[in-house]
């Protein structure tokens, strides 16, 4: 087991999820945290909700036998403890934060580890997020507001982002991290490079707590943001992996701010959401999404939306419907938005050192 007991008593679980996934990165990533500057590594984590199951179990422990909770509960609860337990084991000093912008999280998380590193701030940032949210106060609470599919007698085929039958997302959970270094610090301890973040945008909608803009008007305006950081032109951009998540009004939004933005190029575009396949990690969607979209720049191939069956007459884009195909990707573009009208947007450069 990764955690003893003891420890894991200390931890909610979307930070034990977090540290197993960090860990991971530093090690495929060969990170040698021995001879590195650690005051110039950094943690960036997106979580949507933090210790929710910590404060579920907690509050009815609190209700059934009094004020003798768990004495690890406000750390467990704390969205800022996933970046902060990583720090601790891995004995890094750079900066280290927390974002919560619900579902756009973690891409947020990844823009955000972007900057530091191009302000100068850090040599390298673990970037990702965390989620662990299948409880039954978080589902009960996802579920009174129509976000969630209620096609239980076919539960492997209910997460289908841009099917005209589509009905709400189905939750998941987990863990993702990438690590991000400046080109010269990678360059300099002869650093696999497997992608290069190039841009980023972040805006809000300012228009409804949990419903997007109809027109996607705040999407589009990140998506517009993320190609100027990146200086390029939307023809440009060879792969979508859309926040897509199989809800109604989710799905028509993004259609639209996607053709705002690239016009008539829209339709030559392949769009995909791979949470028909993952379900939606919320807080940890966009930096699982992220680490897809290295591995389609890296392999040429793109990842489907499956159960596409019935086709939408205000989703008509090339979604890439039921089966993988082969594409030559030297840019991918990854969305993520969240209640609250957050849009985050970054964009994905095939490393090629030539």
């Amino acid at each position: 087991a990764r955690f003893g007991r003891r420890e894991a008593r200390k931890m909610d679980r979307f930070i034990q999820f977090a540290v197993v996934a960090a860990e991971e990165a530093v090690q495929h990533a060969y990170l040698p945290l021995d001879k590195v500057d650690r005051e110039r590594v950094g943690v960036v984590m997106g979580t949507g909700i933090g210790g929710v199951e910590t404060l579920f179990h907690e509050t009815r422990t609190l209700l059934e036998k009094g004020p003798r909770v768990n004495p690890f509960l406000v750390p467990r609860m704390l969205a800022d403890s996933g970046p902060g337990v990583i720090a601790i084991r891995l004995g890094l000093m750079g900066p280290n934060l927390a974002v919560v912008t619900a579902c756009a999280s973690s891409t947020n998380a990844v823009g955000e580890a972007l900057h530091l590193i191009r302000r100068g701030d850090a040599d390298v940032v673990l970037a990702g997020g965390a989620e662990a949210a299948i409880t039954p106060i978080a589902l009960a609470g996802m579920e009174v507001i129509g976000a969630l599919s209620t096609r239980n007698e076919e539960p492997e085929k209910a997460s289908r982002p841009f099917d005209a039958r589509r009905d709400g997302f189905v939750m998941g959970e987990g863990a993702a991290f990438l690590v991000l270094e400046s080109l010269e610090h990678a360059q300099r301890r002869d650093a696999r490079i497997l992608a290069e973040v190039v841009g980023y945008g972040s805006t809000c909608d300012a228009h409804h707590i949990t419903a997007p803009a109809e027109d996607g008007a705040g999407a589009a305006r990140c998506m517009r943001h993320a190609l100027q950081s990146a200086k390029l032109q939307p023809q440009e951009i060879d792969y979508i992996n859309a926040h897509g998540t199989s809800t109604p009004l989710n799905d028509k939004s993004e259609t639209s701010a996607i053709k705002t933005v690239f016009g008539e190029a829209a339709y030559a575009i392949p769009v995909s959401s791979t949470k028909s396949m993952t379900g939606h990690l919320m807080g940890a969607a966009g930096a699982l999404e992220a680490a897809i979209c290295v591995q389609v720049l890296q392999d040429g191939m793109l990842p489907p939306t499956i159960n596409y069956e019935f086709p939408d007459p205000a989703c008509d884009l090339d979604y890439v419907p039921n089966q993988a195909r082969r594409a030559e990707v030297r840019y991918a573009m990854s969305n993520s938005f969240g209640f609250g009208g957050h849009n985050a947007t970054i964009i994905l450069r095939r490393w090629d050192a030539g």
